[in-house]
């Protein structure tokens, strides 16, 4: 199971199987929109990163210096993917679905039902511990709303399985990182007892 919310610093929640997203809402609805500082602090992203992207149009200005939903909901959905895919591919990914940044008329999913979607394609294959491309696939599938058909709904389920395997390749990518940080933790502490690890043995 993921450490955080997807995209975000928050620690996971069980509830958050129902609607990811509505764990998130209030943070933002409270104060009308995050202050840069506030969005740092939901994603763990650098403020200076976060203004990088606006300006490479990935994602919507701040208004009176306040992210609204619809830039916090890209921003995470940046996050996610990040640690596995290059910056360029996600936005093209983001743009085949949602096209225009500032447009939501020309979205096949608006991102807020996106990063839902995703989320909860994300938990379905951890839990049930899915790892072939076809068993992500039907998840994926088995989710897309009804009412998307067509060659939208190729599109929207092609890019989704890109954003679900990125997503849990950056899951395993942070587990082998935790898991190497533990071992020279440990191999440090027995060097300092012992000389240098295995030298002595």
């Amino acid at each position: 199971m993921p450490f955080t919310l997807p995209g975000t610093a928050i620690p996971f929640d069980e509830k958050a199987h129902e609607d990811t997203f509505s764990l998130i809402a209030p943070i933002i609805s409270a104060t009308g929109g995050l202050s840069l500082s506030q969005l740092s602090q939901l994603t763990g992203i650098e403020g200076s990163t976060i203004q990088n992207w606006v300006k490479r149009g990935w994602v919507i200005p701040s208004s009176s210096k306040k992210y609204g939903e619809r830039s916090v909901v890209r921003i995470m959905l940046i996050n996610i993917m990040r640690g596995t895919l290059k910056l360029e591919d996600i936005t093209k990914l983001m743009m085949i679905v949602n096209g225009d940044v500032v447009d939501p008329d020309d979205d096949i999913l608006h991102d807020r039902e996106l990063y839902n979607l995703l989320c909860s394609a994300i938990y379905e294959v951890e839990d049930n511990r899915y790892h072939t491309s076809d068993e992500m696939r039907a998840v994926v599938t088995a989710k897309l709303p009804p009412e998307i058909q067509g060659r939208e709904r190729r599109i929207l389920e092609n890019v989704l399985l890109i954003m679900v395997e990125s997503a849990l390749s950056g899951y395993f990518r942070q587990l082998a990182k935790n898991e190497f940080d533990e071992l020279d933790y440990y191999s440090s502490e027995v060097g300092m007892a012992k000389g240098p690890l295995f030298l002595n043995q």
